[in-house]
């Protein structure tokens, strides 16, 4: 048998330099588009009160710990509580949020309501629990904002988030609508906002592993495998590797919506086009005349599966 070759396991391990590069690459990164996303949609303002929705995963890890980064250096005044939510999971680690928070110096509250069993007797075993699971969390969180005081709810959903929401709601849904950076809360009372809005979750996955967060897995709705959120992440991770850039350019056309060139006559009054005889600057432009689309005369169209529900 031949002995492993070392020196090139040594010349493939990045040097302890590199990593100080990279990481603080990505903490640069992550700051930056947290802020940028804050600033393009208005998040946070003088004075504000934030309670940061901690569930114990990467992503809500990532944003507590870029915000708290941001307000060392942001130009205005902002308050940040962090609240955690024991669902009464059996065997759920009580203890880990509270000392990590605790040991970070954060102002926090934990809320205490089983969900869990209301969960489990609702819904018959084997059935996607998610969406149950949600709307009782939203509502024992709202209810804990307005105890606390808080003017905004920040919530870790990433860009990832975002495309898989759109997707989601096209294919199984009908409609072009995916999750708002900022939106009003289901009862009218709190302005909801998404930090993360423009990171990608692979950057967040490095992000906690760097920062070595004590991650607590949600279990409650075990090994559901199929779930169709799951298939529209592996349909986008897969368009990743095969055609870099594309999921990219998705993202980037939420943002750039044209209404008049879509069949939603509440967004736009078709009844209302006229000639005029002149030439219109934001006029009907033929996909081949476009020079923004001209690249697409050369990309191979193939088909994908998706997920029907049965």
């Amino acid at each position: 048998m031949n002995a492993p070759d070392l020196t090139n396991a040594a010349a493939r391990k990045p040097s302890a330099e590199r990593q100080r590069v990279e990481t603080n690459k990505l903490d640069k990164r992550l700051a930056r588009l947290t802020g940028q996303a804050i600033a393009d949609f208005d998040m946070i303002s003088e004075g504000d009160r934030i309670m940061v929705c901690l569930s114990g995963g990467k992503d809500s890890y990532g944003l507590l710990d870029v915000l708290m980064k941001l307000r060392e250096r942001a130009p205005i005044s902002f308050e940040l509580i962090a609240v955690n939510m024991d669902q009464g999971q059996p065997g759920f680690p009580k203890e880990v949020i509270p000392a990590y928070l605790t040991e970070r110096g954060v102002p926090f509250h934990i809320v205490n309501q089983d969900t869990y069993s209301v969960v489990k007797r609702v819904i018959p075993e084997g059935k996607t629990t998610c969406s149950l699971c949600s709307r009782l969390r939203r509502g024992a969180l709202y209810s804990a904002a307005s105890a606390l005081g808080v003017t905004k709810i920040a919530l870790g959903h990433h860009r990832d988030d975002i495309l898989e929401t759109f997707f989601l709601n096209l294919f199984f849904g009908g409609k072009l609508k995916s999750m708002p950076p900022k939106l009003v809360s289901d009862d009218g009372r709190h302005v909801v906002i998404r930090p993360l809005a423009y990171v990608r979750e692979r950057d967040l996955e490095t992000y906690a592993e760097l920062r070595a967060f004590p991650i607590i897995p949600c279990d409650l709705c075990g090994s559901q495998e199929n779930l169709q959120r799951k298939q529209i992440k592996l349909m986008l991770r897969d368009w990743e590797k095969r055609f870099p850039g594309r999921v990219e350019t998705i993202f980037n056309s939420l943002q750039r919506v044209n209404p008049s060139h879509l069949l939603d006559r509440s967004l736009f009054d078709f009844a209302a086009v006229k000639a005029t005889g002149h030439a219109e600057p934001e006029g009907d432009l033929a996909f081949d005349d476009d020079a923004g689309l001209s690249a697409a005369t050369t990309v191979t169209m193939v088909p994908f599966d998706i997920p029907v529900r049965s």
